[in-house]
């Protein structure tokens, strides 16, 4: 082999390589923005940046097959409505107001077209859609496995009714007029209470409007 044509294959080589590493880099970049925190959570789980990024590619070819359909305006408010239902039977029932949370969110997302089946699959096809509160869901979802065993807390179940909260506002898609979405439970508050006439006539905020973490602290008062 002449030198000139070993220092052709070895330039060959380098530019193959270079187009490999850009491919990967501009891939891995694509990865990250679509599934945010949970792209570092999938490499945490597969111990593989290559296995990771491999997982999250399945779960973006499996999400493309489902027909994902918007609520229909009647449904969006028949959610809301029992979503404020919850809310107050957690006052009296907390376990009953989590295991509630948790079949209303199975509804939405059947409803919405995703399979519902398995928890592990629904997780994974919700993060490709919802990947900023995806973890929020497995975090509720753990807590109300303990309580079905009698192992959770008051505050557990506090905690996981604000995660699944998280998950039913990004299902249900209720934006406001400017575009933006509403965060941190403003969006089923606010929209029980317009429906409620702004609370109580003592100018108190109504039990359906008080998220359960502020009526539980106002109760022990």
């Amino acid at each position: 082999m002449s030198t000139g044509t070993f220092v052709v294959i070895v330039v060959v080589i380098i530019v193959i390589a270079l187009a490999i590493g850009v491919a990967a880099t501009v891939r891995r970049r694509r990865l990250q923005q679509q599934f945010g925190p949970e792209y570092d959570r999938a490499v945490r789980d597969s111990g593989s940046r290559q296995a990771a990024e491999h997982e999250l590619d399945d779960r973006r070819t499996r999400r493309q097959k489902l027909e994902i359909v918007p609520l229909e305006t009647r449904a969006r408010d028949r959610y809301l409505e029992e979503w404020r239902m919850v809310q107050e039977r957690f006052v009296d029932s907390p376990p009953e107001a989590t295991r509630g949370a948790d079949r209303l969110i199975n509804e939405v997302m059947r409803e919405r077209g995703y399979p519902v089946e398995d928890f592990e699959q629904r997780a994974a096809d919700i993060s490709v859609d919802h990947p900023q509160v995806v973890d929020d869901y497995r975090t509720a979802h753990t807590v109300a496995e303990a309580n079905e065993r009698s192992q959770a807390t008051t505050e557990d179940l506090r905690q996981a009714l604000v995660h699944y909260r998280s998950l039913f506002e990004d299902l249900l898609e209720v934006d406001e007029p400017d575009g933006s979405r509403t965060a941190d439970g403003a969006m089923a508050r606010d929209e029980v209470t317009a429906r409620d006439g702004e609370g109580s006539n003592d100018g108190r905020p109504s039990a359906a409007s008080t998220p359960p973490e502020r009526r539980t602290t106002e109760e022990a008062r």
